[in-house]
């Protein structure tokens, strides 16, 4: 299943791609071995802003393209600060540049992360790894990436202390952090840099997730049109069937919400989960919605989910006795709504609230999940 989500992914990355493909490589051109590194103006992480000039003493410049929502990315972003870190008092100055435009990128193109790329979710994001690198956003304009032309994150342009590029590509050949690469292009390019050498390879093919250039937002578009055809219904479940939920015989990893249509703070978060479903329903997860409304109001309870495009499974329990409904889905819940659950297969719960969610910490739990996890395993 993983496997088809990824090939799926990458599918979909290709045909929203051919619309602007010939415009995209004339505008985006990568930059050629030889070439000036194009100044830049960008703000950081770290509340700075940074310029070319802002590393002028480095002996080798080292610049990143990534992001935060690519599994490829993801993948490489504890290299890249071991890489920071094994050369940083030998003149080596690595940064990273996020190219992508928040603003082009799908729901359903964030099946391996709880952060998207706005310049808050790359604070986040660098505040959980702990990055000892810059960290710089121009996912806003886009200037000095269209300058740079990076094909895909991560894109690594490595540039001598006159500041020509001598290498550009790959980081090495291995995308799997849990395996051992064959090629270690980018230190071997640095490596020869330091030496007064020439680079062994100057230029390799690049393996990620497309950039999210500006003009791919019309794509965002069309998937909101998709979303509102989808089918909405609801079925019936008593206790016997919502205890069948809890164990999840499936081989997915289950988020169980109960709410109402009375409940405010239900209705408040509801939108939180119809995120969550688009993001990850591709991968090994789904969610299911548990209405405690009275079952004579059903009609009622439908025509919410159909507000909400609640195109997920959705129930409402078949008994006017929320007593009975708070036993079948958790004894130990007070029964104050909203309730939420997160379960394994074979019935582990790893998560269960009740009241208003934290959509970060849940969707963190979803990706950091064995079941789900950040990065594509080959």
């Amino acid at each position: 299943m993983k496997k088809i989500f990824f090939l799926s992914s990458c599918i979909l990355c290709l045909i929203a791609g051919i619309s602007y493909t010939a415009r995209a490589v004339e505008d985006h051109k990568t930059l050629e071995i030889g070439a000036s590194a194009p100044d830049f103006s960008l703000p950081g992480v770290d509340g700075k802003t940074y310029t070319l000039q802002s590393f002028k003493n480095a002996k080798v410049l080292a610049i990143v393209f990534m992001c935060n929502h690519c599994p490829s990315s993801q993948a490489y972003e504890d290299r890249i600060m071991k890489l920071t870190s094994d050369y940083a008092t030998k003149g080596v100055t690595v940064i990273g540049i996020n190219p992508n435009n928040p603003a082009s990128i799908r729901l359903d193109e964030l099946g391996y992360t709880d952060l998207g790329d706005t310049f808050d979710e790359m604070k986040i994001r660098a505040k959980d790894k702990n990055f000892n690198f810059p960290y710089l956003f121009d996912g806003e304009t886009e200037v000095a990436s269209k300058k740079y032309g990076p094909i895909a994150t991560p894109h690594i342009f490595i540039f001598d202390k006159d500041r020509k590029l001598r290498y550009q590509g790959r980081i090495d050949d291995m995308e799997n952090p849990r395996k051992t690469p064959h090629n270690f292009d980018a230190r071997n390019a640095i490596d020869a840099l330091l030496d007064n050498k020439e680079v062994p390879v100057a230029t390799t093919k690049v393996f990620g997730c497309s950039i999210k250039w500006a003009e791919k937002s019309t794509w965002i578009d069309r998937a909101a049109v998709e979303w509102a055809k989808e089918p909405v219904k609801i079925d019936t479940i008593n206790a016997a069937g919502i205890a069948e939920l809890l164990k999840n015989h499936s081989d997915k990893l289950r988020l169980i919400n109960v709410w109402a249509t009375w409940c405010g703070p239900c209705v408040e978060e509801f939108n939180d989960f119809i995120t969550m479903n688009r993001m990850y329903r591709g991968r090994d997860f789904e969610f299911i919605s548990i209405s405690a409304d009275d079952p004579d109001n059903k009609d009622k309870a439908l025509k919410f989910l159909q507000k909400k495009q609640a195109s997920s499974t959705n129930y409402i329990f078949s008994v006017d006795d929320k007593y009975k409904l708070i036993e079948a889905i958790d004894p130990k819940w007070a029964g104050a709504l909203p309730y939420t659950i997160l379960v394994e297969p074979d019935g582990k719960v790893v998560y269960a609230h009740q009241g208003l969610i934290d959509p970060l910490e849940l969707k963190k739990l979803i990706v950091n999940d064995p079941v789900i996890g950040r990065v594509y395993n080959k």
